[in-house]
């Protein structure tokens, strides 16, 4: 009776090596993967966009309470959506712009389920070739998350561990452009829990129900690699055996 190439020490140890990486390769892609994001990652100077902010995930695996995101410079204002769900408080500045708008939600959201909130924002002129970061403070049922990170000249934003969501913010935008924000708002209707809008625009839908590509990639590309791997420890066992 040939033996199973596992009861050799070091095929089991090369075995367990391959279960470790292989759990790494797909779980190190999927944190990654988990913060808070806005779409559109764009927007146009002297313009309003509609931005969405949306998450999948609670804080160690607490239900969302709350999510409060700050106002950056260069926004000449921001008026957020009226959505089922959620109730909205802001903190006002001196111009009556907004510096900070709290979305509290009615019902907390679990762990693994998408949800978004969204507001219109103008970026002023002067904010053209600028990126704008919106801070996030992400409130749970116990503990909170502060997606304030913001990555340093020569930094690679995707190597921090809570990083504030982004928006590059472009060229003035031509009159025929402007206020593109505000008809998006019209077509939005009320997001819900899960990050629907009822009659948002196929992009925004899109941009908010879609995983991230990246992430769903490298965990094929490692799965793919740990199983060739495997497969070479077994047949290798075999022939010794």
């Amino acid at each position: 009776m040939t033996d199973s190439p596992f009861r050799s020490p070091r095929t089991r140890r090369s075995v367990i090596g391959l279960t470790a990486g292989l759990a790494l390769a797909v779980g190190a892609p999927l944190a990654a993967s988990a913060h808070v994001h806005v779409t559109p990652e764009t927007a146009s100077a002297g313009s309003t966009q509609t931005l969405i902010f949306s998450f999948s995930h609670g804080c160690d695996g607490s239900p969302t309470t709350a999510l409060a995101i700050e106002i950056p410079e260069g926004v000449g204002n921001a008026t957020p959506l009226v959505q089922g769900g959620w109730t909205i408080t802001r903190e006002l500045g001196p111009a009556g712009v907004p510096t900070r708008v709290v979305y509290t939600a009615d019902t907390p959201v679990e762990d693994g389920l998408k949800a978004a909130v969204s507001m219109d924002v103008l970026f002023t002129e002067g904010a053209a070739d600028t990126t704008a970061a919106f801070p996030v403070t992400q409130t749970c049922a116990e503990g909170e998350t502060a997606w304030t990170q913001i990555a340093e000249e020569g930094e690679d934003p995707h190597d921090l561990d809570a990083p504030a969501p982004l928006v590059t913010v472009g060229a003035v935008a031509d009159d025929a452009d402007t206020g593109h924000g505000d008809a998006a708002a019209d077509d939005a209707g009320h997001a819900t829990h899960d990050g629907a809008a009822a009659g948002a625009d196929d992009g925004d839908a899109a941009s908010v129900s879609s995983p991230d590509p990246v992430a769903r990639w490298l965990a094929v590309g490692g799965l793919a690699a740990g199983i060739a791997a495997l497969v070479v420890v077994l047949v290798r066992g075999r022939r010794k055996a």
